[in-house]
C-alpha cells in the first residue's frame, strides 16, 4: 500500500522466513526512511496528503467501520455476538502470528495458509467465549484494558518517554488483567464500556485510514515499540480525539437506549 507521502517513498519491510511478529505488524505501518542529514520530522503539516487508496484495504476498513458502529452503539444488546467476535478476533490474530512466525512440521506456511488456520482456530475460540460466559467476559475486559493501556501510553509520551519496552508491556498487561477481573465482577457496566471503547477505536482507525492513511496507527505502534519520539500534526490529534468522544457517546446511547431494560443473564428485556 502506498503511504500518504506520495512519490513511491513509502517503503516496505522485506518479509523472510525468519520474520518476527513485530516486523510483521510493522509491514504496513513503517514510515519512510529519513534522508541522511534530514530533520527528524517525516513530513510537514502544511504539505498536502496524497491519498492513493487500494481496493482491499478500503473495503476492509469500510466493513470494520460497520462492525465498529454495531459494537459502539449496540454492543451490550448483541451480547452473544460480541462474545463470539471477541474470541474470534483474539484467537485468529494470535494463531496467525504464531503460524506465520514459526515453522509447522518443518514447513514455512504462506500467508494464505496462516490466515486459514487462524480463522479456523479463531472460530473455535469464538464459540468458547460465546458459550462459556465467564471466558467471554474475561476477554472483553482484557480488550478494554489493552485499549485503555494504549491510550495511556500515548498520553504518557507527551510527558515522559520510556527507555525500555518493558514499560509499555507492563502497562498493557497490567491494565488488561485489571479490567478483565473488573469485568467479571461488574459485568453489565464494563461490557457496555468495553464495546463502546472498542467500537469507537475501530471507527477512529477507519477515519485515520481515509484521511491520513494510518498515520495515527503508525504513531501508536511506535509508542508500543518505544521508538524515538517525534511530533505529529495537529489533525492527527483531532482524529485521536474522535475516539473518546465516540466512546462516551456509545456508552450513553447503550445505557439509555439500546441496552435499557436488557439483561444478558436472561437473554431478554427486563420488565
Amino acid at each position: 500500500m502506498l503511504g500518504r507521502y506520495g512519490g513511491g517513498s513509502f517503503w516496505m519491510v522485506t518479509m523472510t522466513s525468519s520474520t518476527s511478529w513485530p516486523q510483521l505488524l510493522a509491514f504496513k505501518l513503517a514510515p519512510p526512511p529519513h534522508d541522511p542529514g534530514s530533520p527528524e520530522r517525516v513530513v510537514s503539516c502544511d504539505e498536502a496528503i496524497e491519498r492513493r487508496y487500494e481496493i482491499v484495504p478500503s473495503v476492509v476498513c469500510s466493513m470494520c467501520c460497520l462492525f465498529g458502529i454495531i459494537y459502539c452503539f449496540f454492543g451490550y444488546r448483541c451480547f452473544k455476538a460480541v462474545m463470539f467476535l471477541t474470541g474470534l478476533m483474539f484467537g485468529s490474530v494470535v494463531i496467525f502470528l504464531l503460524c506465520y512466525k514459526e515453522r509447522v512440521l518443518d514447513t514455512q506456511l504462506s500467508v494464505e495458509a496462516s490466515v486459514g488456520i487462524g480463522l479456523g482456530i479463531g472460530t473455535l475460540c469464538g464459540l468458547v467465549t460465546m458459550l462459556v460466559r465467564s471466558v467471554g467476559l474475561y476477554m472483553v475486559g482484557l480488550l478494554l484494558g489493552l485499549l485503555l493501556g494504549i491510550a495511556s501510553l500515548v498520553v504518557m509520551e507527551e510527558f515522559h518517554h520510556p527507555r525500555t519496552v518493558w514499560v509499555p508491556l507492563g502497562v498493557l498487561l497490567g491494565s488488561g488483567m485489571l479490567f478483565a477481573v473488573l469485568t467479571l465482577q461488574w459485568q453489565r457496566f464494563f461490557t457496555t464500556l468495553s464495546t463502546a471503547v472498542f467500537g469507537s477505536a475501530v471507527i477512529t482507525v477507519t477515519v485515520d485510514y481515509f484521511i491520513e492513511l494510518f498515520a495515527l496507527v503508525r504513531y501508536i505502534f511506535e509508542r508500543i515499540k518505544v521508538a524515538p519520539p517525534r511530533t505529529v500534526c495537529w489533525f492527527t490529534w483531532v482524529i485521536m480525539g474522535v475516539w473518546p468522544v465516540l466512546a462516551l457517546l456509545g456508552v450513553l446511547i447503550q445505557w439509555k437506549v439500546t441496552a435499557e431494560g436488557y439483561s444478558h443473564t436472561e437473554g431478554k428485556s427486563e420488565p
